[in-house]
């Protein structure tokens, strides 16, 4: 100030082994005229006070620095690039679920007779006790097509999990894999943080409802569909998960696979409401489908008027609503549109098989 007061300049340097992660030093200066002032203590300041934001904190999140240090809260511009990859992820999706139908059912057709053959030659085979491929086969024979669908969404948060493990891949966890509006990364965790949990409880939870539910949605939706909705809710949740942060300014990471679950439950209770559900630990107690829909809608929505930090709330009630959408008006409008890309699909194939054939001549 006038040359007599003293300049600060903020220094963040990298924390040593015991010192706290975004530790801040003040370095003061004197101005070469003027007055000498012995440099005060100052504290530093709470995340809260010098970023005007609420912290947001989980005991099911990584035991990370939670709030990001920003001079004010971050605008809704952040939230552009978001809207748009939800939009282009959530075509790609369902554009990728129909060309996969296609090609499933075209080889199908085409395989029918050596698989028939294949199991003919299979039983005039003598069979091998104790085999454990044998028994794989058994047991993946014996699941059901929802079953066998969800298996591999179940093996993949299973490796995320034991990636969080890895004391090197911590800072690439965290950036890649928790989703949060005020990281400098905010598209790729929209969809990878749908598979990332932190907590074995909150993985072994969610993977059972996945697990129960599995039947139901595919039958429902058949297999193809069924992936891209449940790959689109993952991001659809967590935009409405950024949403709700940057408009009540309690920032901080999310993850796991609730937001996509909560798609899949909603959507199969919203065309099931009569069906019987009980909780694992209680299979006394039952209780309809509809009932419980509604009890998990108004306790989601009263954990986020109420600020609650136990739960990304706001992820639950995204995914419960694209799930009702979804099964109400969504399949009818998307889904029983894909005609012309598969045509065009289709016509395209055929095309490229047309010059391979011709050039083979």
């Amino acid at each position: 100030d006038g040359g007599r007061g003293c300049r600060v300049l903020r220094k963040r340097l990298r924390p040593r082994a015991g010192q706290g992660r975004n530790m801040a030093f003040t370095l003061y200066t004197q101005q070469r005229n003027g007055f000498k002032r012995v440099p005060q203590k100052t504290e530093p300041r709470k995340p809260d006070q010098e970023t005007g934001s609420k912290p947001y904190k989980s005991s099911l999140s990584p035991p990370i620095q939670e709030t990001v240090f920003y001079t004010s809260s971050p605008s809704l511009k952040r939230l552009v690039k978001p809207f748009f990859f939800t939009i282009g992820f959530t075509g790609c999706a369902f554009g990728s679920a129909a060309i996969w139908q296609y090609e499933y059912l075209k080889s199908r057709v085409q395989n029918y007779f050596d698989e028939a053959r294949a199991d003919w030659m299979d039983k005039l085979r003598p069979q091998k006790n104790g085999d454990f491929r044998k028994q794989v086969n058994k047991w993946w024979n014996s699941l059901s097509e929802g079953q066998r669908t969800v298996t591999g969404i179940i093996a993949a948060n299973v490796f995320v999990f034991c990636l969080w493990r890895i004391p090197c891949m911590q800072r690439t966890m965290i950036t890649y894999f928790t989703s949060n509006p005020a990281s400098r990364v905010l598209c790729s965790p929209m969809l990878l943080s749908t598979f990332s949990h932190f907590s074995l409880f909150h993985m072994a939870a969610n993977m059972y409802v996945l697990w129960s539910f599995s039947s139901s949605i595919v039958s429902l939706l058949g297999r193809e569909q069924f992936m891209a909705v449940y790959l689109s809710a993952g991001v659809i949740s967590t935009f409405v998960s950024y949403v709700s942060k940057v408009t009540t300014g309690r920032f901080g990471p999310s993850l796991g696979a609730s937001g996509a679950i909560m798609t899949i439950l909603a959507a199969v209770c919203t065309k099931m409401p009569e069906a019987k559900l009980a909780i694992i630990l209680l299979p006394m107690f039952t209780f309809t489908a509809g009932n419980a829909l509604k009890a998990i809608i108004a306790m989601d929505t009263a954990g986020l008027v109420l600020g609650w930090k136990f739960f990304d709330h706001a992820a639950h009630l995204g995914g419960a609503v694209f799930g009702i959408w979804y099964v109400t008006y969504g399949h009818e409008l998307i889904w029983k549109n894909r005609e012309p890309l598969v045509k065009a699909w289709h016509e395209m194939r055929s095309k490229s098989r047309g010059k391979g054939g011709g050039g083979s001549h």
